[in-house]
């Protein structure tokens, strides 16, 4: 058996199969992260992407039943270096090589996972597919499927990997406060996270309308993250724009920052590579305090990094960068309870650096609450 990675610009990288074989196409980009591969694998913001991971040895603890953040895989292709041999953990359930099999992910491992990091720092994101059984067309031909594959830019995903029916996370213990939360590819442990602060939380349909996130009468309302190109999310912006009108306290996470950027009137784009991984270092500007924060992200929003800028619900500023890169990593209105990072606090598997996030939401509401009569959620 053979397998081969093929990239829109032509170069090609020869492998074995990992997974199951056959033949996937998607966006080809890298994680840095030095754990956390199921996490990532079932993250939905992955959709239509092919993964790299840059540490070498992947798949030693298996997969386990309790750190899926989705229900499925949502990867197109996976690449790796050194598959492990043999599974070692005591929550191991199967191997992560028939994991990929039962999932029909189609994988491949590369003695050059190094070289195509490279690459893609130095050529960007690309198309790419990977290929693999006993016999493969040609690579000329391989590429030119690769070619006509879509791209990233301009893909609208989120309502593909959204929740299709609403349902609740009960609050764990006393309930303090009532949150919508819009799915545009939500991972599990936010609504977890939020449920451990004593929210209970409404999910939501990407397709959900502001009147159907005011229906709930919310204490505050969540955007998550999510897959595809933000220029697109026309609905999602309309749909927020209805909820800082309504004066909700709003917090957005990634895709959720994003269509936060364009609802202020900001505009989005496409970052060379992209930031994934859980070792970026983000700094919060009014503290001057550093994090290390888990990422998944190619589009980020466009925005004045110095000051405040004019918005229709009043001045707004930037609230964190990247230090690698200066990217905007965060977003706060001044005068109105909202606010959105463009990186992951829920943070499974790590780091946590961020998790306080959620209590800066849940103050949010609080102080909303209080300011307005009391807490509905109370």
């Amino acid at each position: 058996m053979t397998a081969v990675l093929v990239l829109e610009d032509g170069r090609v990288f020869h492998g074995t199969p990992y997974g199951a074989q056959g033949e996937t196409f998607g966006e080809m980009v890298f994680n840095t992260g030095m754990t956390g591969y199921q996490e990532t694998l079932t993250d939905p913001s992955y959709h239509r992407q092919i993964v790299a991971m840059t540490a070498p040895h992947i798949g030693n603890t298996g997969v386990n039943d309790e750190d899926p953040e989705s229900s499925r895989v949502w990867v197109s292709g996976y690449v790796v270096r050194e598959p492990a041999r043999v599974p070692s953990n005591w929550r191991s359930r199967r191997s992560l090589d028939d994991y990929l099999k039962d999932q029909g992910v189609v994988g491949i491992a590369i003695p050059g996972t190094r070289a195509l990091t490279r690459h893609l720092r130095e050529r960007g994101a690309m198309r790419a597919g990977v290929f693999s059984g006993e016999a493969l067309a040609p690579v000329e031909e391989l590429l030119a499927r690769v070619r006509n594959s879509p791209a990233m830019e301009g893909a609208d995903l989120a309502e593909a990997v959204s929740t299709a029916e609403p349902y609740v996370v009960p609050a764990v213990g006393e309930k303090r406060f009532t949150v919508a939360a819009v799915d545009l590819g939500i991972k599990a442990m936010t609504p977890h996270r939020m449920a451990e602060r004593g929210c209970e939380v409404h999910v939501l349909p990407a397709s959900s309308t502001v009147e159907d996130i005011l229906a709930l009468d919310p204490d505050g309302v969540f955007f998550s993250n999510g897959p595809g190109d933000p220029a697109t999310a026309d609905h999602q912006v309309e749909a927020l724009r209805g909820v800082l009108e309504a004066g909700k306290p709003f917090f957005g996470i990634c895709f959720g920052n994003q269509i936060f950027g364009r609802a202020l009137g900001l505009g989005t784009y496409k970052l060379r590579y992209g930031h994934r991984g859980v070792n970026q270092p983000v700094q919060d500007r009014r503290t001057g305090k550093v994090e290390i924060s888990a990422h998944n992200h190619g589009f980020a929003v466009r925005a004045p990094l110095e000051g405040t800028f004019d918005t229709p619900y009043g001045p707004a500023e930037v609230s964190h960068v990247n230090l690698n890169d200066d990217c905007v990593e965060g977003l706060r209105l001044v005068d109105r309870p909202a606010f959105s990072v463009q990186y992951h606090p829920e943070a499974a598997a790590g780091p946590h650096d961020s998790a306080g996030l959620f209590d800066s939401f849940c103050a949010l509401m609080e102080e909303t609450g209080n300011t307005t009569g009391g807490n509905k959620g109370a």
